[in-house]
């Protein structure tokens, strides 16, 4: 049995050196999949850059009615043209997104308690197969919680999604969740990072943190960042641009995109440090440029 407390010879990650598989495929660690799959892969990752911006609008799933997703309907279309991929329930695409958009879909396919409830860890898998492929979904994300009484649930929830999506060449989105009381460092992340991809998930989405390099070096499949609570748009986009330097394959942002004073400006902003590795200051001229200060 490994040793819980690590091995004791340090750790050599390697940061100055890319994945040792760079084949004709854009994506880390998936050039033996198959054609379906890389297919679906290519709709969430530019193939220009490799990179990808998600938009996440699944919070009402536990939250409600969010601020700034009070009207889907009305809050979304503006800002599709800018990103790449729709981070969202069956319901809210079904009813308030247009099909001819044709972007990137990853389909929150967990649900559990809702916010008022102090332990969120116990989620089921809450959209079946048949309806991922309905809903022509490019892949599946399933909320894990490592560490939290709900863990063995959980993965076996991604466990499952993902035995179901290799049947049919649909990628899992293994999403790293940290509840309120839950670890947030270093290495926490690097083992929930690591986990969720040797489970078999396609693409995993966390949180920066320090040593951020070490933790994409680690984990042999593309990492994504997730936007977490509104900040400053300054300060949002210094969190993408550190991510992006740190090894991310891109950005799935929420919050700092629909509750900004300036949502197009911000999904433009997050775009140009994702797929043209343009600095803060930049991004910050491009999103208050759009403004109109």
């Amino acid at each position: 049995m490994a040793d819980k407390d690590g091995n004791k010879v340090a750790k050599n990650y390697r940061t100055d050196v890319e994945f040792g598989r760079n084949g004709g495929f854009h994506v880390k660690g998936m050039e033996d999949v198959d054609w379906g799959m890389k297919s679906r892969l290519s709709k969430i990752f530019q193939p220009e850059s490799g990179n990808t911006v998600m938009l996440a609008f699944d919070h009402g799933y536990f939250m409600g009615s969010t601020a700034g997703l009070e009207r889907l309907d009305l809050a979304m279309p503006p800002l599709i043209p800018h990103v790449d991929v729709l981070m969202a329930t069956r319901g809210a695409l079904r009813s308030c997104i247009s099909p001819q958009y044709n972007k990137g879909i990853a389909l929150r396919c967990s649900a559990g308690s809702s916010m008022m409830d102090d332990d969120l860890s116990h989620e089921v898998i809450a959209v079946d197969i048949d309806d991922a492929i309905r809903m022509n979904a490019s892949c599946m994300a399933i909320q894990t919680f490592i560490g939290a009484p709900g863990e063995k649930s959980s993965i076996e929830n991604l466990c499952k999604t993902i035995d179901a999506g290799n049947r049919y060449g649909i990628p899992t989105l293994g999403v790293v969740a940290v509840g309120k009381d839950m670890e947030r460092t270093p290495a926490f992340f690097k083992l929930a990072t690591r986990m969720l991809a040797e489970f078999g998930a396609q693409i995993i989405k966390t949180y920066y943190c320090d040593d951020f390099e070490e933790i994409t070096a680690a984990c042999p499949v593309p990492i994504v960042v997730a936007g977490g609570k509104k900040v400053t748009e300054k300060d949002a986009l210094t969190m993408a641009y550190l991510s992006m330097q740190g090894g991310a394959r891109g950005l799935d942002m929420g919050r700092n995109i629909f509750q900004s004073d300036c949502p197009v400006g911000m999904a433009k902003a997050i775009g140009a440090i994702v797929h043209n590795n343009a600095n803060v200051n930049d991004a910050y001229d491009l999103y208050r440029e759009e403004k109109g200060v």
